[in-house]
């Protein structure tokens, strides 16, 4: 089992930026793609982006390329998701997860957060 616990969520203004954290505890952090993926009400779960486990490889939705950057330090089993120039259309609840393999697809993700609330204000 891993359990993950997201912070960082608020409420930000247009163009703004926050940076959000995922805690890993449980089995070996080190062994999992890490994944962020967010939903917004009415609206289906949506990829984000996504980590490899040893931070080689990374890829972002199109919606987020350019002004989120995701990180992780393996030595603090926490996954990042920084994010710049937000807008109203980032908002949601932003979920971190946990999987064996490298992909943007829900469902290859076994372990997930709570979530942590993102508010974008125009």
């Amino acid at each position: 089992q891993v359990q993950l616990v997201e912070s960082g969520g608020g409420l930000v203004q247009a163009g703004g930026s926050l940076n959000l954290s995922c805690a890993a505890s449980g089995r070996t952090f080190s062994n999992y793609a890490m994944a962020w993926f967010r939903q917004a009400p009415g609206k289906e779960r949506e990829f984000v982006a996504v980590i490899k486990w040893n931070g080689g490889s990374r890829s972002y939705a199109d919606s987020v390329k350019g002004r989120f950057t995701i990180s992780r330090d393996n030595a603090k089993n926490t996954v990042y998701l920084q994010m710049n120039s937000l807008k109203p259309e980032d908002t949601a609840v932003y979920y971190c997860a946990a999987g064996p393999i490298y992909s943007s697809r829900w469902p290859s993700y076994d372990y997930w957060g709570q979530g942590t609330q993102v508010t974008v204000s125009s």
